[in-house]
C-alpha cells in the first residue's frame, strides 16, 4: 500500500467516525431542547467535503507525497482533535444551539471564534498539496470559502443570543 492510499484511508475513516460522533451529539442536543440553524446550507457542506475526498481518491493514489505538507496536515489533525475535545458533547457538523448554554471560551476558542473552520481551511489546501495537486487545493479552497461565508454568517447569527461563559 502506498503512503498516499494509507493517508487517504486514514482521512476517510477519520471523517466517517466524526460523522457518527456528530450524529450522536446532534441527537442528544436536540433531545435536550437545542435548535438547529442553517440546515438549508448543510447539504452543500457535505457535498463539498465528499467531493474533496473523492477527488483526492481519484487523483492522489500512486503520487509522491510531500512530507512537509503531510506534516502540516498532521499538525492540523492535532488541532482538529483539540477543537473536538474542547467542545465535547457540543461538537457537531451542524449548527446546533442549546438554549442558555454559554459559548465555549476555553481551548482554541480562547484564541479565535471559529477554530474548527480555520483547521478545515488548512486541511482543504494542505492535503491536496501533500499529493502535489495545487489546482485541486485552489479549487476546493475557493469553494470552501464560499460555503464558509454562508456558514459562518449563519453560525454567528445563531450564537448571537448565547450568554458569555
Amino acid at each position: 500500500m502506498s503512503l498516499a492510499v494509507a493517508v487517504l484511508g486514514f482521512v476517510t475513516i477519520e471523517r466517517l467516525c466524526e460523522l457518527l460522533l456528530a450524529r450522536r451529539n446532534t441527537k442528544r442536543l436536540l433531545a435536550a431542547g437545542a435548535t438547529e440553524y442553517g440546515a438549508r446550507h448543510y447539504p452543500l457542506i457535505v457535498a463539498l467535503h465528499a467531493a474533496w475526498l473523492a477527488a483526492l481518491w481519484i487523483a492522489a493514489p500512486g503520487r509522491p507525497v510531500s512530507l512537509a505538507w503531510l506534516l502540516v496536515f498532521a499538525v492540523l489533525q492535532v488541532l482538529r482533535v483539540w477543537v473536538l475535545a474542547t467542545l465535547g458533547p457540543r461538537w457537531t457538523t451542524r449548527i446546533i444551539v442549546l438554549p442558555g448554554a454559554p459559548l465555549v471560551a476555553r481551548g482554541p476558542y480562547r484564541l479565535m471564534r471559529h477554530p474548527n473552520y480555520a483547521v478545515v481551511i488548512g486541511e482543504i489546501a494542505a492535503l491536496p498539496l501533500a499529493f502535489g495537486l495545487p489546482l485541486q487545493a485552489i479549487a476546493f479552497s475557493v469553494l470552501n470559502a464560499a460555503v464558509l461565508f454562508v456558514r459562518i454568517r449563519a453560525e454567528n447569527a445563531a450564537l448571537a443570543g448565547a450568554p458569555p461563559s
